[in-house]
């Protein structure tokens, strides 16, 4: 969530089950989710569209996300990790404690949202916290981060992350390559966000980051 003196916005929405947890967040700031003045969704994966679609059909909250992932977000292109990629390594006790994750999660009824729209560089200005879209294609072909200026903060999605299930590592990483649309071209475009100013990073997956970009670009592996 992301709030000022103009009211709030959410980045990204978790799984479907992960709902109520959105809602409960929303209020225990005091916040109403009918107020919301947008959503913005960083990729279309179901972990974080997870509730955009319940928000805008009951509030009406607007769901924005970069033009070239919108027919990833409205369900009509699919450009996630396959059900044999993720098979053929449920044998490892991490993968398979995350499997039955997703599937208690709801992944597999996960409803897209197909009444969002693609944001332009205007509508995002006119927002709380003024976000600014840096386009990222590599986990997604439309993945995208936001910076914050204001907050110094930037949310990252899964551009790079700082914990995953399946991951045994702490801090700045590559989520694994099976999550990518192109593995190569997510790590070339992470890098790219080297010279961006920023001190708080928030991924998708992970705690909150306190340290400089810089440094976290400099410590991510392919």
């Amino acid at each position: 969530m992301v709030r000022d003196a103009s009211g709030f916005i959410l980045i990204d929405g978790g799984y479907p089950a992960d709902r109520d947890l959105v809602l409960e967040s929303i209020r225990g700031l005091g916040l109403d989710p009918a107020d919301a003045k947008a959503m913005l969704i960083t990729h279309g994966h179901v972990d974080h569209t997870g509730c955009a679609a319940y928000l805008s059909r009951t509030y009406g909250t607007p769901i924005l996300c970069s033009p070239e992932e919108l027919a990833h977000v409205r369900g009509e292109e699919k450009h996630q990790v396959t059900v044999g990629k993720v098979l053929a390594r449920a044998w490892r006790p991490r993968v398979f404690r995350w499997l039955l994750h997703v599937i208690k999660a709801k992944a597999l009824q996960a409803e897209p949202a197909a009444q969002a729209q693609g944001w332009s560089e205007d509508q995002l200005r006119s927002l709380p916290g003024n976000p600014e879209a840096i386009l990222l294609p590599g986990h997604t072909p439309g993945n995208a981060a936001l910076l914050l200026p204001g907050a110094n903060a930037i949310a990252v999605g899964d551009s790079f992350v700082s914990g995953h299930p399946i991951s045994p590592k702490n801090g700045p990483q590559m989520l694994h390559t099976m999550y990518h649309w192109d593995p190569a071209a997510a790590l070339a475009s992470a890098r790219h966000l080297q010279g961006i100013q920023a001190n708080v990073i928030l991924p998708g997956h992970g705690p909150a980051l306190h340290m400089s970009l810089a440094q976290a670009i400099a410590a991510l592996q392919s």
